[in-house]
């Protein structure tokens, strides 16, 4: 909120706070709603979503982080495995030998500077819509009508998502709204060694010392610096929504920092198998 709404709100009654800065965030992203709902692209994306409904219900799948532990997973496990893959981790693809099953981006940055990268990977993407300013519709690109504001959890991905300052918040969102159970995360450290106020924009000056390959955000790559507490906050409202579900979000990342969801061995998930 600026500092004028919160001026607003301190003068508010403490039991009307909350809703009046429900009521604000709405107003701030509402705009956006015809052109996210009426646009030929987004009611393509919303009719191939509608397909996607429930369509894995009870099959297991594992959202890829792009943390250094990964180098330390063996991701050669996750062949023949539902797999969300986030951001650049197509980078990763000629090593492992095998894609990851889904694609997820709704950074700003990221995408603007690899449009040509997304546009070439035929593989089911997921884009924010306001990556249409990049990237056109096309057989792989399903858009989502991602923002920034009001933090829900949304059970059905046609309508609009929080981003919740991680894209791994999005990819725990789709993945409910397919009907996965449970969702697995590996890779997501949740620590960086990169400091400074969060969202804020910085320029990388050399090897990424932050993601699993030290040029995944190399020199000149312009990014945004973690916003750890609303990720967590983000995480917890993911864990509500799939415990009111009967579902489950296990975290096997090796090493992880993350403290919401309950940890399983990444090893012991392929022992029966």
């Amino acid at each position: 909120m600026t500092t004028w709404s919160r001026r607003v709100a301190a003068r508010l009654p403490r039991w009307a706070r909350p809703w009046a800065r429900a009521l604000y965030l709405k107003a701030l992203w509402l705009p956006q709603w015809p052109m996210a709902t009426f646009h030929p692209w987004r009611r393509e994306s919303v009719r191939r979503l509608a397909a996607l409904k429930d369509r894995y219900r009870g099959r297991r799948a594992f959202i890829l982080g792009n943390g250094p532990s990964l180098r330390h997973t063996d991701v050669q496990k996750l062949r023949g495995e539902f797999t969300f893959g986030l951001n650049r981790v197509y980078l990763a693809f000629p090593e492992w030998g095998f894609r990851t099953t889904f694609l997820v981006s709704v950074n700003d940055l990221v995408i603007e500077q690899c449009a040509a990268d997304l546009r070439a990977l035929d593989m089911p993407k997921f884009l924010t819509w306001r990556a249409r300013r990049w990237l056109p519709l096309d057989a792989h690109t399903t858009f989502l009508f991602t923002t920034y504001m009001d933090p829900t959890f949304a059970t059905d991905a046609r309508g609009r998502l929080w981003e919740g300052a991680t894209v791994t918040y999005v990819a725990l969102q789709l993945a409910f709204h397919m009907g996965f159970d449970p969702v697995i995360l590996v890779g997501v450290d949740h620590n960086f060694k990169t400091r400074g106020p969060a969202n804020q924009t910085v320029v990388s000056q050399g090897e990424d010392p932050n993601h699993f390959l030290p040029h995944y955000f190399g020199r000149g790559f312009r990014w945004q610096l973690p916003d750890l507490e609303t990720s967590e906050y983000a995480y917890r409202l993911a864990r509500q929504a799939y415990e009111k579900a009967g579902r489950r979000v296990l975290d096997a990342t090796i090493g992880g920092r993350l403290q919401v969801f309950p940890k399983v061995d990444y090893d012991a998930l392929f022992a029966a198998r």
